[in-house]
């Protein structure tokens, strides 16, 4: 069970199926035996081969009802495959971006919680640590972001799942790391080291308003495909920086010291342990 705040202070409690079934395949011996073949690439690739067939469509329409999903956001189209459906892309003006300049915006919709990096790069994610060093696999990359934050878009399946660069500036490396795919879910963090485990990709961005700043995204169970569209070295805030295929995804966002703040709502919210509800684009932090 998650507790998530929307921006003018509602707290609600949140458990999705995705959640429930979860809960009890990593609760139990018998639930992470079956998980094993569950996550091998082999199934992950079959998965994402009958997702992105014709053969995939019936599921769309239940999808919608069962997740409350307001298509009045959504371009209206005939979807080929329930991935078309689930990369759907936005209508026109569904979201909007905040270009000023000092204001950093959520790279996607999902659910926020930002970390402190301490002294140590010792941050923690659901009650489970995590060091940046292992989560970038770079220890002088992690050492440069010390006391600086980290920020956790975590999205569900009903969410949109496409995502865009957090602000525009110059392209200074690209890296991708394989991993075994289990579940970005956090209820999976009790049974394993989750991040160290997924598929994840980021960019070094010398950005225009915060400094020097990393962009991730992480790919869950059913999610082998991080789709990042090809760039030059130069970017601009809200362009599309690519999408997740079916599953749970997580982007993450890593600041340096004294770059940005983020909102006092967030901040608080996230020392309280709860996930504050943002969507693409909006406001979440400040230089």
């Amino acid at each position: 069970m998650n507790l998530i705040a929307d921006r003018k202070g509602n707290i609600s409690e949140e458990n999705s199926l995705q959640d429930c079934l979860l809960e009890k395949l990593y609760g139990n011996a018998a639930g992470r035996l079956l998980l094993k073949p569950l996550v091998s690439p082999l199934f992950s690739r079959a998965g994402g081969a009958f997702l992105d067939s014709g053969l995939s469509r019936f599921l769309i329409r239940h999808f919608i009802c069962s997740h409350a999903i307001d298509m009045w956001d959504y371009q209206p189209r005939e979807y080929a495959s329930f991935n078309d459906f689930f990369t759907r892309r936005l209508a026109e003006g569904a979201r909007k971006v905040d270009f000023t300049p000092e204001v950093l915006v959520s790279p996607c919709d999902g659910r926020l919680s930002v970390h402190e990096i301490n002294d140590s790069c010792v941050f923690s994610v659901k009650h489970t640590p995590y060091t940046l060093e292992s989560l970038l696999k770079d220890r002088k990359l992690a050492a440069e972001y010390a006391g600086g934050y980290v920020w956790l878009f975590r999205l569900c399946v009903d969410d949109y799942h496409r995502y865009i660069y957090a602000d525009g500036g110059d392209i200074l490396k690209f890296m991708k790391i394989p991993g075994v795919l289990h579940t970005v879910n956090p209820v999976a963090n009790e049974q394993f080291s989750v991040y160290k485990e997924n598929t994840r990709e980021y960019c070094i961005l010398k950005s225009d308003s915060f400094g020097v700043m990393i962009q991730m995204e992480v790919g869950a169970m059913m999610v082998g495909r991080i789709v990042n569209h090809p760039r030059g070295s130069i970017v601009r805030r809200g362009w599309e920086k690519g999408r997740f295929a079916f599953g749970g995804s997580t982007v993450i966002l890593v600041t340096r010291k004294g770059a940005v703040c983020p909102d006092a709502d967030i901040l608080r919210n996230s020392g309280q342990g709860i996930e504050t509800k943002v969507r693409l684009g909006e406001r979440v932090g400040k230089a």
